[in-house]
């Protein structure tokens, strides 16, 4: 592998549940017109975090649950399970389908992390959303349609890159995940214009590339 090389997430499983069984939909704190379900696990949450937002774009759906598992896939609890699972709830089975393909093919053609080392072994993820969906809206509180730089890496490398992110663009930091979360990484949502949110995210990266470069400055 070679630096800048992409890293893809692998779509573990799916499934649709057309009409979810009213006692499960109200522990999910579904609307009486949320019938369908679309389920799905990836072994990179954050890859699955950005698809998700995008069928929200693509179909009548809503993200109504998302949470990453304790220290990532690779102590998962089955071979299905990888890093992440979402559920997606619509109207009916069509919307659900249609948003977990949209889930699906964003997952696979666009939400890559990329290698900042030879050994593949530092992976960070520096993804341009040129507009929110209701799901990236809400956790970041926006509005709908807002650019956004979704900035992931280890934590040492995004703290000291967010910081570099901040100085290079018109940006504002809307959300922090402090180190350590579920899977030990670290980041954040920054939002403004699309061209601030672009040179956001490659200041990101040169800051990241930097520090897997040489690591110890001092």
């Amino acid at each position: 592998m070679a630096i800048l090389d992409p890293i893809k997430p692998t779509i573990l499983a799916t499934r649709l549940i057309p009409n979810v069984d009213r006692t499960l939909a109200a522990k999910l704190e579904l609307r009486e017109d949320q019938r369908s379900l679309a389920l799905i696990t990836c072994d990179i949450d954050d890859a699955l975090y950005v698809s998700l937002d995008e069928a929200t774009k693509m179909a009548e759906v809503e993200v109504v649950y998302a949470h990453s598992f304790y220290a990532g896939s690779a102590h998962a609890s089955g071979p299905l399970s990888g890093e992440i699972i979402g559920i997606l709830a619509g109207p009916s089975e069509a919307e659900a389908r249609a948003g977990l393909h949209a889930a699906v093919d964003y997952a696979r053609e666009r939400a890559w992390f990329h290698s900042a080392d030879e050994a593949g072994d530092l992976a960070f993820f520096d993804h341009a959303i040129s507009r929110t969906g209701s799901y990236l809206s809400t956790a970041a509180e926006v509005e709908l349609g807002t650019p956004m730089a979704y900035l992931i890496a280890p934590p040492l490398e995004a703290t000291f890159a967010l910081d570099a992110a901040l100085k290079a663009a018109d940006v504002e930091l809307r959300v922090w995940f402090a180190p350590p979360s579920e899977t030990n990484f670290s980041g954040g949502f920054l939002t403004g214009s699309q061209s601030a949110v672009v040179a956001a995210c490659n200041a990101f990266r040169e800051a990241v590339l930097e520090v897997a470069a040489q690591p110890r400055e001092v």
